[in-house]
């Protein structure tokens, strides 16, 4: 199974031990709509609240080094943004994540 497949489906699951496994420990996820940064720890905690709500997610294109990933992203606020997500890979694992949000209506 790919990374990205993997990591939709451990946020998902709320599998905080896959995500330990596929998050690199120099993990940096970058969210250029806010210019905000998180880490491995706070992204896999992030996850683990049940904020991230992924509903028509693909990978767009995905090889040994990167990962492109699109889904429609509900958080519990009620909040909707179309998020493309570009990742980077490093022995296997991610090691970046960049994205960009557009707000949908809700």
């Amino acid at each position: 199974m790919s990374i990205l497949k993997r990591y939709t489906e451990a946020i998902a699951n709320k599998d905080e031990a896959t995500l330990n496994e596929l998050l690199h420990d120099d993990f940096k996820f970058t969210m250029h709509k806010s210019g905000n940064s998180l880490g491995k720890v706070d992204v896999i905690k992030w996850a683990m609240s049940g904020d991230i709500n992924q509903d028509k997610s693909r990978v767009v294109y995905e090889n040994n080094e990167v990962g492109i990933h699109h889904s429609l992203v509900t958080f519990n606020d009620g909040n909707v943004e179309a998020v493309m997500a570009v990742y980077k890979y490093n022995n296997g694992k991610i090691i970046s994540l960049e994205t960009g949000a557009t707000p949908m209506s809700k």
